[in-house]
């Protein structure tokens, strides 16, 4: 085995280098996995063009959601985790304490002493292989991390974080039910990943809504379960409120969850579409603009709001027994597989920034 290891390094907006680290050494309560493959995501691309801080602000090796067979494991690590060389698995970005409160309470997303993460801590913190785009990443004693069937396509296995997201925030959060008409604001990897969770979960109706530039993924939206999936701008526009009452005769959504980017007008949209004693689930992160809120209508409507903060593990063990079932079409939802030296290329793609590509789930393999 080599004495160093390949990683990506973003040492500021723009621009990622390639550099080499000294292979860890592993412990009895460490380990050390080969990277296969590490998706990336939205908040990837943010932090790629500077918009969105990693960690301590200084250069990191980008990738929080790798996924990868088990090369190294102290005989401690191996108990606790469950797992040998030569399993794969899956990491949660979050490194959590495991005796806080919030941890042992089943809160560990909010764990008050988390100080690492996977693909979010500098290369100032030892031994530096944080993320997945790496040939190799450092398993610290507190890392939350799921087997997956390695006969599944690499590809498909590396969706395991954005399904897990669907099924959190439609099934977990929105808590989609057998019949329930779902309303899904916006098409990306999510919001695909949601009308999955939902048909899984037995949802009658199930619309999609996205932009004239996201026709590939509405089609994509079709093939995975939508019912419906409209264009709401353009010269084709549909008006999502007044498709929604249609649809189900003035009725409404009886879930709707928001996970577009930046918008303001898809937040109105989703108060005004849920029935009367519905549920609201909010995703879509605003870059900290100011969103008026329609508290009225939250209220004769009587409307459960919810906020969606990532992906837990109960989420992200539904998630792996989706893909490892082969129940669904996953392998349409992957447009792009780049090499490590092609990082900056993989965060672009997925960014809409090279003319004639059209990215749903793009990733990476060190």
């Amino acid at each position: 085995m080599g004495e160093t290891v390949r990683a990506a390094v973003q040492t500021g907006p723009r621009t990622i280098e390639m550099r080499e680290f000294p292979r860890p050494e592993i412990g009895p309560d460490t380990g050390l996995l080969r990277v296969e493959a590490n998706g990336i995501c939205g908040s990837d691309v943010e932090a790629y063009k500077g918009h969105l801080r990693m960690g301590s602000g200084g250069p990191v090796i980008p990738g929080h959601e790798p996924l990868g067979i088990v090369e190294e494991i102290g005989d401690e690590a191996a108990k606790r985790w469950g797992v040998r060389p030569g399993d794969r698995v899956a990491l949660e970005v979050i490194i959590p304490c495991r005796s806080c409160h919030h941890c042992l309470t089943g809160r560990y997303q909010f764990c008050p002493n988390r100080t690492r993460g996977h693909g979010v801590t500098g290369i100032d913190v030892a031994p530096s292989l944080w993320g997945g785009l790496a040939e190799h990443l450092y398993l610290s004693p507190g890392a939350v991390l799921h087997k997956i069937d390695k006969s599944v396509p690499v590809e498909v296995a590396a969706m395991f974080n954005p399904l897990g997201a669907g099924v959190r925030w439609a099934c977990g959060l929105g808590q989609v039910g057998l019949g329930d008409t779902v309303l899904v604001l916006g098409a990306g990897q999510r919001g695909l990943s949601c009308v999955i969770a939902a048909r899984h979960a037995g949802a009658g109706t199930i619309i999609v809504t996205g932009l004239e530039s996201d026709r590939h993924k509405l089609d994509l939206a079709l093939d995975l379960g939508a019912d419906h999936a409209i264009v709401v701008d353009g010269d084709d526009a549909v008006d999502t409120v007044e498709f929604v009452g249609d649809v189900t005769g003035g009725a409404m959504a009886d879930v709707v969850l928001e996970l577009t980017p930046m918008a303001a007008a898809p937040v109105t949209d989703a108060f005004k579409a849920a029935r009367q004693g519905g549920r609201v689930v909010l995703a879509g992160l605003k870059g900290g603009r100011e969103i008026p809120v329609p508290t009225d209508l939250i209220i004769n409507r009587a409307l459960t709001v919810v906020g969606a903060f990532g992906v837990d593990a109960t989420a992200n063990k539904q998630a792996i027994a989706i893909i490892e079932s082969g129940r669904y079409p996953l392998a349409k939802l992957h447009t792009h597989t780049f090499g490590l030296e092609q990082a900056a290329l993989a965060m672009e793609t997925l960014a809409g920034e090279v003319p004639g590509e059209s990215a749903v789930h793009v990733s990476v393999h060190p």
